[in-house]
């Protein structure tokens, strides 16, 4: 086991309690990092290992985490330590077995996350910087919610996917429609909400009482649709979620066009980690978007 010592010793300090390794078993189907079951004797964690480089992404998980528990709205599994060990960087987290959220679950879910979105700041952003997958997310302050989403939200990502090779369509596509981004707010002022940011469903589930629990967060300041959007990305919320959601706070009638818009962004940064399986749907959405605000 002792390429686990240093991930051990950090356990060690932070809890003040030592701990004996006893199996290191692998959990598969992530695709960021790599994933392990620390088991103990008496005690067990999860940690996540990346490149050493990515110290920083780990640390900005953490804080959201934190962030996300101090609400004490939904469940959120406590960071307990993080680090560097030899050629990787690493992340331990309290350690919760899991289930697919029930339909109860997911009614908890969506009044819960109500709930959080309630807990709100004077501007859009955070206090740091942080990392939507591995990639940077920006989160300079800013008062203008439309001036946050074009400059450090799409620009920022048509920036990188510059980087990556994708010129040409996509980013005339991109500089028309963020100068489009007003006409989607001329009726509707978000407010500052927390975010988890990264609110898909594999970042979701239940404990084995049936508590649901969200992790993996990439937080800022924000505007609420921009968490629900994503749930409606790649499906996996039930009509309990959004019913429960709603009944607690309903949504503005323009969100349905606005989801397009947030969930771009999220496409955007597929395109920038996964490749090119994504360029015709970061096209379409943005020619669709283009139209319906012209």
């Amino acid at each position: 086991m002792q390429e686990w010592q240093i991930v051990i010793e950090a356990i060690e300090q932070a809890t003040g309690r030592s701990f004996t390794l006893l199996k290191a078993n692998a959990i598969h189907g992530g695709d960021i990092n790599q994933v392990f079951h620390l088991q103990g004797a008496e005690q067990s964690y999860f940690v996540k290992l990346n490149r050493a480089d990515l110290l920083a992404m780990f640390e900005m998980e953490a804080l959201g985490l934190q962030e996300l528990a101090q609400t004490k709205t939904l469940r959120i599994p406590e960071a307990i330590a993080y680090g560097i060990s030899g050629l990787f960087a690493f992340l331990v987290l309290e350690y919760v077995e899991l289930k697919s959220a029930l339909q109860s679950t997911q009614q908890q879910l969506g009044s819960k996350l109500a709930e959080l979105h309630e807990i709100k700041r004077d501007y859009f952003g955070w206090h740091h910087d942080n990392f939507i997958g591995s990639n940077q997310q920006k989160n300079t302050r800013d008062n203008n919610w439309v001036n946050f989403w074009q400059e450090q939200r799409l620009t920022a990502q048509l920036k990188l996917a510059a980087d990556n090779g994708y010129t040409g369509k996509i980013q005339s596509q991109g500089e028309k429609l963020c100068q489009l981004i007003p006409v989607f707010f001329s009726d509707y002022q978000p407010q500052a909400s927390l975010l988890h940011g990264d609110l898909w469903s594999g970042n979701a589930a239940a404990d084995l009482a049936g508590q649901a629990i969200i992790y993996d967060p990439a937080c800022y300041y924000g505007d609420r649709e921009a968490d629900i959007a994503m749930t409606e990305l790649f499906g996996g919320f039930s009509a309990n979620f959004y019913a429960a959601y709603s009944e607690h706070w309903p949504l503005d009638s323009g969100y349905k066009t606005r989801k397009n818009l947030y969930n771009l962004y999220h496409i955007l940064n597929h395109l920038n980690l996964f490749g090119n399986g994504y360029l015709r749907q970061v096209e379409v959405m943005m020619q669709q978007l283009i139209s319906e605000s012209t």
